[in-house]
């Protein structure tokens, strides 16, 4: 199986400091702060970097679970709502919140929402994500009545 790599860089202390996080060889660099992660600072946050795995896992999931089902959707389109808050002295990440649209030629909303469940709670980042709360909002789009499931 595939392994993954990141690579964070933090200078400084923790509210004057700053960070450098990097992955996908190079493609993506970002610069991240406690400004950027606890106020409206500019730069990213492990937070936001978290539901960009989340979304994306989620989209794949579900249009596996739809193609297992027969179903090919024009498109998943999903995002994250990461929140960290104080927990005992610290910080804890309390919640992911998806939230998703689909095109899903020939499917009833039932079924869409059965599937979107099933991928919810089975997309390996969900399963990392075991203890913290994860909610779902899915919402089927009316599909083009030129395609149809196989």
């Amino acid at each position: 199986m595939a392994t993954r790599h990141a690579h964070a860089r933090w200078e400084g202390s923790l509210k004057e400091g700053k960070g450098q996080v990097d992955f996908a060889n190079g493609l993506f660099k970002g610069a991240y702060s406690f400004a950027s992660r606890f106020e409206n600072g500019k730069g990213t946050n492990p937070e936001e970097l978290l539901g960009a795995a989340h979304a994306s896992c989620f989209a794949m999931a579900l249009s596996l679970m739809l193609g297992k089902a027969g179903f090919t959707p024009d498109f998943v389109d999903a995002t994250a709502q990461v929140t960290i808050a104080e927990h005992d002295g610290g910080f804890r990440i309390t919640r992911s919140q998806l939230r998703c649209e689909a095109k899903v030629p020939g499917i009833d909303e039932a079924a869409f929402r059965k599937h979107a469940e099933a991928a919810k709670a089975g997309c390996p980042v969900s399963q990392a994500l075991a203890g913290t709360e994860i909610t779902l909002e899915a919402r089927l789009l009316e599909a083009s009545p030129s395609r149809s499931h196989k």
